[in-house]
């Protein structure tokens, strides 16, 4: 199953560490406590929206740009468990004679 929070977590964690920044930075720039954030970027807790826009601007990133990259990510999984999508052969009818243009 794939989780939205998760995908949030891991772009939220992963636009901390390009930053450079610690969770105590973090923290103090969102007015978030440490342990929040800690859990919202392991996936285990759910970010409101006025939670999510405090965070996006401690990481100085879009919410937009945020939810478009976790929505890209939510995709991939998908696509991933889905796995290839087969191409249907259209059936011959009986007597059918397949043109060569050798």
């Amino acid at each position: 199953m794939v989780l939205f929070r998760r995908s949030l977590g891991d772009i939220l964690r992963s636009r901390r560490a390009e930053l450079g920044l610690t969770l105590r930075e973090v923290s103090g720039a969102a007015r978030v406590s440490l342990g929040y954030i800690s859990e919202i970027e392991r996936g285990q807790k759910e970010a409101s929206s006025e939670l999510l826009a405090s965070l996006c601007e401690a990481l100085d990133v879009p919410l937009s740009d945020v939810l478009r990259d976790v929505a890209d990510a939510v995709a991939l999984e998908e696509a991933a468990l889905l796995g290839p999508v087969p191409t249907p052969i259209a059936p011959r009818r009986a007597g059918e004679v397949v043109a060569s243009a050798a």
